[in-house]
């Protein structure tokens, strides 16, 4: 049985989150664990702020997946950020906006992370977060980062389609 646990996941079955409701009620978002490194904390045993943000995009890219063209596949996400988006397109970060409610102590568990697209706009989108602790439960972390969708070749805005945004938006509805 151990040994079976130890073998990497089949390319069909999603293991980096699941899609349930957030606990603030406030609709569905993929749910994800991540672990929290010695290395993260600091020296009053929180997890770094600047660590924070390597979260914020662990949880991302477990919730949504690897981009094209960034590594090999693995394990399917709950949702993809790229479904009907050409190969040729990017999405880049243009923003983070991060509001520490209470300290992220360092633990040996994993810290639970909900994430979700709260809005999709003409050629980007804002992935909200609500990073809590892996033990109450208690909700540490608020951030949000808006994603631009950019053209490999130009570096130009790439505008989503009316389908994108609906499809990208699902995702966080009430």
């Amino acid at each position: 049985m151990a040994a079976e646990q130890a073998t990497a996941p089949g390319p069909t079955r999603p293991v980096t989150g699941t899609i349930e409701d957030r606990p603030d009620g406030g609709g569905p978002g993929v749910r994800v664990e991540v672990p929290l490194r010695w290395g993260d904390m600091d020296a009053y045993g929180h997890v770094n702020n600047v660590r924070v943000a390597s979260i914020l995009e662990e949880a991302r890219i477990l919730a949504f997946g690897v981009p094209a063209g960034t590594g090999r596949p693995g394990a399917p996400a709950p949702m993809s950020l790229l479904d009907g988006v050409p190969d040729s397109v990017q999405v880049l970060i243009s923003e983070h906006r991060i509001r520490y409610r209470r300290p992220l102590e360092y633990r040996t568990v994993p810290a639970t992370v909900w994430v979700w697209v709260a809005a999709a706009k003409g050629a980007s989108i804002e992935v909200a977060y609500s990073v809590r602790d892996g033990v109450d439960g208690a909700e540490c972390v608020t951030a949000g980062t808006t994603m631009v969708f950019v053209d490999a070749a130009t570096g130009r805005p790439v505008r989503l389609s009316e389908d994108q945004r609906e499809t990208l938006t699902r995702l966080g509805r009430d």
